[in-house]
């Protein structure tokens, strides 16, 4: 007959020790993970504005907005209208078409193809949270909201998140400064206000809640 034996008091205290290594060492890479994203997005998002100031200084035009950057720029496949919007002009999605054109007059790596339809991998650049930037002239963002030039740095991301990264950049507020919650969602489902936001759209923690599904967007002039 076979006896079969228990844990003893030490292998039970050797194999919690072990557990709780182990869980901790899980947390400890969750927690690099989220900083090296935040700190990625941040990153992405200044080298955005950077690029687009300085195609304006070139080009004294938007990006995706540019009459004629098939001529003035080698490999652009598309022309703005030169209204001095970025928005959908005579068929052509200028906020696709500011990829291509910041890529090929050599403000952004990646090479972008313009696309019809919306941003892919292949046609913009992709946030480390895995949703694609837009520059676009609009009116969506928290506050009061005039119609303005807007680079929403995509969805997918924490609330939590895009708190500290205002905290970091901006006033920590989501509905006043340069940093603004935005209900674009440029993949999957738009984010939800209620969900991302507190304190009647004032504050971006919401208590017992860790929404995963929210953005933000800079607000360039």
């Amino acid at each position: 007959m076979v006896v079969q034996r228990g844990f003893n008091l030490v292998e039970l205290a050797v194999a919690l020790l072990v557990v709780g290594l182990l869980g901790g060492a899980v947390l400890a890479a969750t927690e690099l993970r989220h900083t090296a994203r935040s700190r990625g997005l941040m990153q992405q998002a200044e080298a955005l504005r950077i690029a687009h100031h300085g195609f304006v200084d070139r080009y004294r035009t938007h990006p995706g907005d540019a009459p004629r950057a098939t001529t003035d720029i080698p490999g652009t496949t598309v022309n703005g209208n030169g209204d001095g919007l970025v928005a959908p002009a005579a068929g052509v999605s200028e906020s696709v078409a500011a990829w291509e054109h910041l890529s090929r007059a050599g403000f952004l790596a990646g090479g972008y193809r313009y696309g019809n339809g919306a941003e892919t991998p292949e046609s913009a650049p992709v946030s480390p949270f895995g949703a694609t930037p837009r520059l676009a002239t609009n009116d969506r963002y928290a506050g009061r909201a005039p119609i303005r030039l807007n680079l929403h740095l995509g969805n997918l991301i924490p609330a939590a998140t895009l708190a500290e990264i205002d905290r970091k950049l901006d006033d920590g507020l989501p509905d006043s400064g340069s940093l603004r919650f935005s209900p674009i969602g440029t993949t999957g489902e738009a984010p939800n206000e209620s969900r991302c936001l507190t304190g009647g759209g004032t504050r971006w923690e919401v208590a017992g809640q860790a929404e995963a599904n929210c953005a933000i967007t800079w607000l360039m002039q």
